[in-house]
């Protein structure tokens, strides 16, 4: 009977790999083999154009982020694009959120017009933006038709990774704005209309009750926003041209993984542990975080 028992379960276990084996290998092939396969590549001087090569290092790949000036730029550029765009985008998308549940007139009008920078390109978004901050741009005309001084956005290192951040706090806000939006549908009216027998305005309101209810939405937020911020490329390289300037003031950690790893002929493998360092420092903040979020909802 147990024979008979242990064959049948080693059969239906047989029949759900089989029925899953196409998902197993798309996996294996297209994400833990490249993982396992950039792993590699880090502990090793690399040259995959002409005669492959690969010449074993051990930790020197890493060793060398700490003297590379290029690469100090890029993470101190990128931290401060987190600590700004993160913070930003969460708050401004709650206050839109908040602003489309009060009940304002022509609420779907607003939803699909803040909505609309989610669903253009973020290619076209960054063209648009390169046009708006242009020396003869819109933002610049209208500086110049009230009497203010004039701005190059994009060429002064002193402004261009701010015209990125406000791009992207714009962008990004709309998407987490809908998630928001979802979530206040959640909570009951009767916890407002007890609010306000006890005298509570809307700023009381929204403190006492609104936020606190949307403490594990915001955790999700900020996570999503500190993984999409420490992978900021795409505007980074077309403001720039893929250069990072003016004065690497744009440069990033993962255009700096592009540069090395497609720019050159043999810092593929320093590229790569760039990645690495900066997939384990995404990972360090994602924990972080939710440790943080879960040490609040205790109180």
């Amino acid at each position: 009977m147990n024979r008979k028992y242990s064959r049948k379960k080693l059969q239906e276990a047989g029949q759900g790999y089989f029925f899953m084996s196409p998902t197993l290998f798309v996996l294996a092939c297209f994400i833990l083999g490249p993982i396992f396969y950039a792993v590699f590549l880090s502990f090793h001087n690399v040259r995959l154009l002409g005669e492959t090569a690969y010449n074993f290092v051990g930790f020197a790949n890493y060793e060398r982020v700490f003297d590379d000036r290029r690469a100090l730029i890029a993470l101190w550029n990128t931290f401060k694009y987190v600590i700004i765009v993160v913070p930003s985008q969460t708050i401004l998308a709650i206050i839109l959120a908040a602003t489309l549940n009060a009940g304002m007139k022509g609420e779907k009008f607003f939803r699909i017009v803040y909505f609309l920078p989610t669903l253009t390109s973020s290619a076209v978004l960054t063209l648009i933006f390169m046009w708006m901050y242009n020396r003869e741009g819109l933002i610049n005309f209208g500086l110049e038709s009230i009497g203010l001084p004039t701005y190059d956005f994009i060429g002064d290192p002193n402004i261009a990774l701010t015209a990125i951040m406000i791009m992207n706090i714009w962008a990004t806000a709309p998407f987490f704005m809908v998630i928001y939006l979802a979530a206040l549908q959640d909570i009951p009216d009767s916890l407002y209309e007890a609010a306000e027998l006890d005298g509570a305005g809307p700023i009381r309101k929204f403190w006492s009750i609104t936020v606190p209810h949307l403490k594990p939405i915001t955790s999700f937020v900020v996570i999503m926003g500190i993984i999409g911020t420490f992978q900021l490329f795409d505007q980074s390289y077309i403001f720039s041209g893929g250069s990072g300037g003016p004065d690497n003031s744009t440069l990033t950690v993962v255009l700096l993984i592009y540069q090395y790893a497609f720019k050159s002929l043999d810092t593929m493998g320093y590229a790569t542990a760039i990645a690495f360092m900066l997939a384990i420092v995404i990972l360090v903040a994602t924990l972080l975080q939710r440790k943080f979020s879960k040490e609040e909802n205790l109180y």
